[in-house]
């Protein structure tokens, strides 16, 4: 999701480099097949997490950098040298960090038919967790809610304490005659988002449903299969290996949760290297009228950070709440708003959804431009994006 696809040594490296030789990956990726079986991938850099907060409770502090610290530290004729490793030691990357939280997730390969360039740069930890940095509160796992359902959640049932707080999210709008809202929860029976534009509140760890539940989606991970290909102006993007039904999950948007004031320090050396991770969460659905924070996925994140912009894009982020009763820090789930075919693109617009609200924001924040090459009918021929 690079704005400026060129230089990226402007950007320092998180942390300090590692005296572990490279070597050692290496012979680690000969023993990781991509094609194995995800279940049977175990991550040996993964830390408990304190219980208290949650079983995915992760602090920015603690972001490993060794890997990449160790890939940049080789010189240029090391990385012409070995190429096709590199690639293969990012492949398996991806699949080692996130076995344990979407185990199901078919592994993504990465293509480049443009230029030398391997694989996007290593300047990141791959991960599908979010990472809590100094100053913002861990989840709030002690004060979550749970039904009390046996199996799997009745979308028509009328005790599911889950399905009365999804509710709670369209009392604004629930005697409106023009819209349409789902009788139980926001997805099917096969796990499709059914209704955009609200909150969804999943079923977490203090419910008794099963994990097979119908309102337990985002929480089980990826199933849709991408890749991550090289573009011709764009930079790196990520395209459908099958086709995509309209609502289905995509991805959390993950990496570092920042205060707002952090974020916009951070922001400000952004815009000076062209290129920007950082997503304020605006709450709007709660009432709270300033942004208490920021999401960057510059120094941790997954694939979503390779989605880029389109003013007709086929994705869109949808609020997700699962293991944190905090209903300031909410997921940024990204879903498909339509049918993407085989070899699309997937893209989400970096300036909202809501065009009537576009010149009050382009007012009120300092947003960073770039030409736009989406190639749709109703392109505006540049990217905004705020910070």
């Amino acid at each position: 999701m690079d704005l400026l696809s060129g230089n990226h040594d402007e950007i320092e490296h998180r942390g300090e480099p590692r005296s572990s030789p490279i070597s050692s990956v290496t012979s680690g990726v000969q023993q990781i097949s991509v094609n194995n079986a995800r279940k049977d991938v175990t991550a040996s850099t993964k830390t408990e997490p304190t219980p208290y907060y949650g079983k995915n409770y992760r602090q920015a502090k603690d972001i490993p950098t060794h890997l990449h610290d160790q890939v940049n530290n080789m010189d240029k004729e090391q990385r012409e040298r070995m190429r096709d490793t590199l690639r293969l030691i990012f492949e398996a990357q991806m699949i080692t960090n996130t076995a344990h939280d979407e185990p199901d997730a078919p592994p993504i390969q990465i293509f480049n038919h443009f230029d030398d360039e391997p694989t996007p740069p290593f300047e990141f930890y791959y991960t599908n967790l979010m990472w809590h940095t100094e100053g913002v509160p861990p989840p709030d796992y002690q004060g979550l809610k749970g039904c009390d359902c046996v199996g799997g959640c009745n979308p028509k049932s009328k005790t599911c304490a889950c399905i009365k707080r999804q509710r709670l999210q369209f009392r604004d709008i629930e005697n409106d005659p023009h819209r349409w809202l789902p009788e139980g929860f926001m997805y099917n029976e096969k796990g499709i988002l059914v209704q955009t534009n609200f909150p969804i509140i999943e079923c977490n760890d203090a419910c008794r449903c099963s994990d097979e539940c119908m309102n337990r989606v985002v929480q089980r991970g990826r199933r849709c299969h991408v890749k991550i290909e090289k573009t011709e102006k764009k930079g790196w993007g990520v395209f459908a290996v099958k086709k995509i039904p309209r609502g289905t999950f995509v991805g959390i948007y993950s990496g570092e949760v920042l205060r707002e004031e952090d974020g916009e320090k951070r922001g400000q050396f952004y815009t000076k290297a062209g290129r920007t991770y950082l997503f304020d969460i605006d709450c709007w659905h709660i009432g709270q009228t300033e942004n208490l924070y920021t999401i960057d996925a510059y120094h941790a994140g997954n694939f979503t950070r390779f989605l880029n912009h389109s003013c007709d894009p086929n994705c869109s982020i949808s609020f997700v709440y699962h293991n944190d009763a905090d209903l300031s820090k909410p997921l940024f789930a990204l879903f498909t708003k339509k049918d993407v075919a085989l070899g699309e693109e997937l893209t989400f617009s970096y300036s909202g959804e809501d065009d009537e609200d576009l010149d009050e924001v382009m007012r009120n924040q300092k947003p960073l431009y770039q030409d736009c090459y989406c190639g749709s009918k109703n392109c505006r021929g540049y990217i905004f994006r705020y910070k």
